[in-house]
């Protein structure tokens, strides 16, 4: 008497005689999975994948499955396509840099505002509400007619490069994505405080905040900090020296805010370094950034 023919337990029209290992149904060479011993089923594999616990940094994010700094890629990219914009569209830089309060005139010059306004003249500006400047000047630069031209956007990217990946791959995406907005969003910051009548573009920011977290996170790994230290030298040293031509204040405010963003994923006791915890403390930065620009406006606009 012959044995009846055993089938895949998803293909039914496929005879077999291979069993996962797992659950001990059979299955075709499309449902194999190879296993540490035989072979396991999709769905055995897949049950088994969710319950591994994902290995987490010692900052709290996920480690990438994979070495490709996916968010400094894309971060990038925006900053390079929005360069083309700006070049290809005239008035992209006013529209959308980072400016404080200014008076403009119906021909577009630009009068420092005291608290007044005039026929004619009209407030622009966050001052006047347009808080996205905050950000999306962080992904302008400046045009290559001016003095320092589209170096400004290859030497932002190329710090980008070399620091973004380090610390992204230590931080995880989420984080180190979140590291880089709120450093790009403290250094507009400081540029509202200290010269909101000043036009501000440009990602350095953003990389000094991630040349901070570099620092933080070096110390906190134990690295040897002789390099670490030359290398923040020389950037406090270009912070200087470029304040000729571009925005101190938008480098140390993106400085100092990365700087604090990274130290509390850091140093957090073990049982705040929870993606909640860490969420709710982004929130509360934002928060009193949002609370120090309201109060500015307010000292501004005299309301």
């Amino acid at each position: 008497m012959e044995a009846a023919a055993t089938t895949c337990y998803r293909h039914p029209s496929y005879e077999t005689y291979v069993r996962c290992t797992r659950c001990d149904r059979y299955i075709c060479p499309d449902c194999m999975r190879e296993a540490s011993v035989g072979h396991h089923c999709v769905e055995c594999v897949e049950e088994g994948q969710r319950s591994v616990r994902q290995a987490r940094s010692l900052f709290g994010g996920a480690v990438p499955s994979a070495a490709t700094p996916v968010v400094t890629y894309v971060l990038m990219a925006l900053n390079i396509v929005a360069y083309v914009v700006e070049v290809a569209r005239d008035g992209t830089v006013d529209r959308f840099g980072m400016l404080g309060a200014v008076l403009v005139d119906p021909s577009g010059g630009q009068y420092y505002y005291k608290g007044e306004t005039y026929p004619g003249f009209e407030l622009t500006g966050v001052a006047d509400g347009e808080w996205y400047r905050l950000l999306t000047g962080a992904f302008l630069h400046l045009p290559p007619d001016a003095s320092f031209g589209v170096m400004h956007l290859v030497f932002n990217m190329l710090a980008l490069w070399n620091l973004g990946r380090v610390v992204e791959g230590q931080l995880g995406r989420a984080r180190y994505l979140a590291l880089y907005l709120l450093s790009a969003l403290g250094g507009s910051v400081l540029v509202y405080l200290v010269s909101p009548e000043t036009t501000a573009v440009g990602a350095s920011g953003a990389v000094f905040g991630l040349a901070a977290s570099f620092y933080v996170i070096s110390r906190r790994l134990g690295r040897d900090m002789r390099a670490v230290n030359r290398f923040m030298a020389g950037f406090l040293i270009w912070m200087v020296i470029s304040a000729a031509f571009t925005s101190w204040e938008g480098h140390l405010g993106g400085l100092l805010t990365g700087g604090l963003v990274t130290y509390g994923l850091a140093y957090a006791p073990a049982k705040l370094r929870t993606s909640a915890t860490q969420l709710a403390g982004g929130v509360v930065l934002v928060v009193l950034l949002a609370a120090v620009v309201a109060v500015r406006t307010a000292a501004l606009t005299g309301a």
